[in-house]
């Protein structure tokens, strides 16, 4: 396992749950608006963090800690990854984990195996949008197999996309929430654009203000008519 960090308490990323997160380092996708290139280009990787390491964090923190968030970078790109989510149910952790749904034949293992306990799925662009997105040709072909593989494994899930004015006009907000049709929850969040980011050409673009936003949240959700005038 190509582990890149490990956060030791988190309130926030596990719903309902006091949890620790376990940052995957690699990715196969290498989107725009990513806020973690050190998990994802190479040359820019920190130093790993043993996988025993971290292990041996948690059985010291059995009787405090409720789960286990699986980030990245992408986990499912991990060839350990059966064998490390089995030693976290081993240790009585619920698992959580963060997807960008390149790889249904994966969820469906874990599925399975009975190795998730909740998953969350990013979305990044309605599908004909992927590849301007995620800079990788093809990179929408699966995204609706693990759409519909994750609403009907039962699992309890969530989908978001992270919005970009350049990529997430209200219409396309609207076909990816027709996507996910189905789905316990669809969450939008506003991208982070500042110099971290891989594509700086983003820094100079228009983004959505917060007022902007917020109306967008209210139309994904039903709760406003979408004829607003961006």
């Amino acid at each position: 396992m190509r582990i890149g960090g490990l956060q030791k308490l988190t309130l926030i990323d596990y719903p309902g749950k006091i949890a620790a997160v376990v940052f995957m380092q690699g990715c196969n996708f290498r989107c725009r608006y990513c806020h973690n290139p050190e998990l994802v280009v190479p040359e820019k990787y920190c130093p790993t963090v043993p996988e025993e390491e971290v292990m041996a964090f948690l059985r010291t923190r059995q009787d405090y800690l409720e789960g286990v968030v699986v980030t990245g970078g992408e986990p499912t790109v991990q060839e350990g990854l059966i064998s490390f989510l089995d030693k976290l149910k081993r240790l009585g952790y619920l698992v959580k984990l963060d997807t960008n749904g390149s790889r249904p034949d994966v969820l469906k293992q874990l599925f399975s195996l009975r190795l998730v306990n909740y998953v969350a799925m990013d979305v990044k662009a309605t599908l004909s949008r992927y590849d301007e997105v995620t800079n990788v040709r093809g990179s929408g072909v699966k995204i609706e197999e693990s759409i519909r593989t994750i609403i009907e494994s039962g699992v309890p899930h969530e989908f978001r996309t992270t919005v970009v004015k350049a990529f997430h006009p209200v219409e396309d907000l609207l076909e990816i929430r027709s996507l996910v049709a189905g789905a316990r929850q669809y969450n939008l969040q506003k991208a982070r654009i500042d110099g971290k980011i891989l594509d700086k050409g983003l820094l100079a673009r228009e983004q959505y203000s917060d007022a902007e936003f917020e109306r967008l949240k209210e139309i994904v959700s039903g709760a406003m008519e979408p004829a607003y005038h961006w």
